[in-house]
């Protein structure tokens, strides 16, 4: 064993020792130890345990940990204290600037338990203000955490789209007379990407090759006889697929869709796809409808294109308003005027359903009672200032393990409405997830769901769920359904919006905005809504103000 590792792993038992709340004394004769293995201009696994114990800064006690390690390969006091830390905050350990005493803030103060949780509570800027942060150090750690997730060779969606809208843009100066589009997983919307796939309508050379070689950051790491395979800077794989004009669409379209997806539309076109001028042309001979990119994963596309049903899918500029939003009366950077505003003036929308944190997020200054009927004050005077534009009075309330919401129905009754989520105890049975959903769904007082999982996308499954049990409950109760727009989350999953608009549930496109710049986030939410098949007839802030002031009221005196 190298030294590097004993060092390291002795600094890992000082690390957690100090998590923990162990002796100051043995934390730091652990940590010197480490410091000074990690010196030594030998090898400890030559030495016996008598001259390992006479080493100047390691000591007795600390030598018989090395020898343990020598001989064994582990650390039992180690696997001890490993067993007492989960999993996830082992992993936030890594994270460069983070110690134990930063650790133990995030840890214990702010309840987050893994990098995910971590990169979320950044974008919802909740380290601001912890002990011992600041925003120099969160955007530091945010940075951080992007860059570990990158070196797994995933990425969401969002992380790439500037980088993959830049490429296509510099593919097509240095090509400007070619048919250029994107393909595969990108171009079909897809929430989780692996690479950017590329189609150009050249034929591949040596001075094309060296063309896009010489794209600046762009390293060219294979050519195959059609393709070749680059890297970005940051570490994202790029799929640059070349073809005859003449074949362009019908590469294009197979390039495009699932693997399901094609071999269905091979066989509806007798095992082969002909060439043409536009991918419409090409479903028109398999006597289909047109299918949009981001439907062609194989999941019932086929069935809707042949019977004339597919939606006509909703586009970001049919949202009238911005439900599910935080300000500084909670969380968020952004004072409700500012928000409002930034809707009105910025985005030329009619409304803003402010939600800010219930009183269970105390780590997210969670209004009591009496701050949420001061927020009320703050908003009818906001709403007379700038009428016609709207804010309506919401929370985002807790919803308890018990399944119960965190107010009064008192105060539950003075909202305009109400998001219910989850935001603590996720470790849940199926059965356990499901019935506090449905009890939430069931209070008269909730509107919405918010994020019905709690996944986030890269580092936290969702709880299980029952997920046709907890749509049939909204369909029951009325309850909406938010497609919660962070890229982290974009809960509910796609996956589930056709059963969801089956039943009747309408759905929610919901920035969970914590900045002005968090309303940018809608624009993802509308892609994970197409990939659904949402159109604009299913979704509830396409209502405007007029007709979700009714839907609100309506709601109401249903309690």
């Amino acid at each position: 064993m190298e030294n590097k590792t004993i060092a390291r792993t002795l600094r890992l038992l000082s690390q957690l020792m100090e998590i923990h709340n162990e002796n100051p004394f043995k934390v730091k004769s652990f940590s010197s130890a480490a410091y000074t293995v990690d010196k030594l201009p030998y090898p400890l696994s030559k030495k016996t345990l008598a001259e390992i114990e006479k080493i100047s800064g390691i000591g007795k006690s600390t030598s018989a940990k090395v020898w343990e390690l020598l001989q064994t390969g582990e650390l039992q006091e180690l696997e001890d204290f490993r067993n007492r830390t989960p999993e996830g905050i082992i992993e936030i350990m890594s994270i460069k600037g983070l110690g134990p005493k930063k650790i133990l803030v995030i840890w214990k103060d702010l309840e987050i338990e893994n990098l995910g949780e971590l990169l979320y509570a950044c974008n919802e800027n909740r380290l601001i203000e912890a002990k011992g942060f600041g925003l120099k150090t969160q955007e530091e750690i945010k940075k951080a955490i992007e860059f570990k997730m990158a070196s797994s060779g995933r990425f969401l969606y969002a992380h790439v789209h500037e980088l993959a809208e830049q490429l296509l843009a510099r593919l097509k100066q240095l090509f400007p007379s070619r048919q250029i589009s994107f393909t595969g997983p990108y171009r079909r919307k897809c929430e989780i990407i692996d690479n950017i796939g590329v189609l150009i309508a050249i034929p591949l050379s040596d001075s094309i090759y060296e063309k896009i070689n010489e794209i600046p950051g762009l390293a060219v790491t294979e050519r195959k006889e059609n393709a070749l395979v680059a890297v970005s800077p940051a570490g994202i794989s790029l799929q640059i697929s070349f073809c005859n004009e003449a074949d362009f669409v019908k590469e294009l379209l197979i390039q495009t869709g699932s693997s399901e997806h094609i071999d269905e539309l091979i066989k509806r076109l007798d095992n082969n796809i002909p060439a043409a001028a536009n991918e419409a042309e090409i479903y028109s001979k398999a006597r289909l409808s047109f299918i949009e990119p981001e439907l062609r994963e194989g999941r019932g596309e086929f069935s809707l294109a042949e019977a004339e049903k597919l939606p006509q899918l909703l586009e970001y500029a049919d949202l009238k308003g911005m439900l599910h939003c935080h300000s500084t009366w909670s969380d968020g950077v952004n004072t409700l005027k500012e928000m409002a505003e930034y809707c009105r003036d910025e985005l030329k929308l009619q409304y803003l359903g402010i939600s800010d944190h219930s009183k269970t997020a105390f780590y997210a200054k969670g209004l009591s009672e009496e701050r949420v009927l001061a927020q009320h004050e703050e908003i009818a005077q906001l709403n007379q200032q700038l009428a016609p534009f709207k804010i309506f009075k919401g929370i985002e309330s807790d919803i308890l393990f018990d399944g119960s919401l965190d107010y009064s129905p008192e105060i539950l009754a003075t909202f305009d409405f109400v998001v219910a989520s989850i935001h603590s105890v996720f470790r849940m049975s199926e059965e356990k997830a499901t019935s506090r959903l449905i009890k939430a769904i069931e209070n008269p007082y909730t509107t919405i769901l918010g994020h019905p999982t709690g996944r986030l996308l890269l580092s936290r499954s969702g709880y299980p769920v029952d997920f046709k049990k907890v749509i049939d409950a909204c369909a029951a109760n009325g309850v909406v359904i938010e497609i919660n727009a962070n890229p982290l989350r974009l809960d509910l999953d796609w996956r589930w919006h056709q059963y969801a608009i089956e039943k009747g549930v309408m759905l929610s496109v919901n920035p969970d905005a914590h900045s002005n710049k968090g309303f940018n986030d809608s624009r993802y939410g509308v892609l994970a809504a197409r990939k659904g098949g949402l159109s604009s007839g299913n979704c509830l802030n396409i209502l405007n103000l007029d007709e979700i002031s009714s839907f609100f009221k309506d709601r109401k005196l249903v309690n």
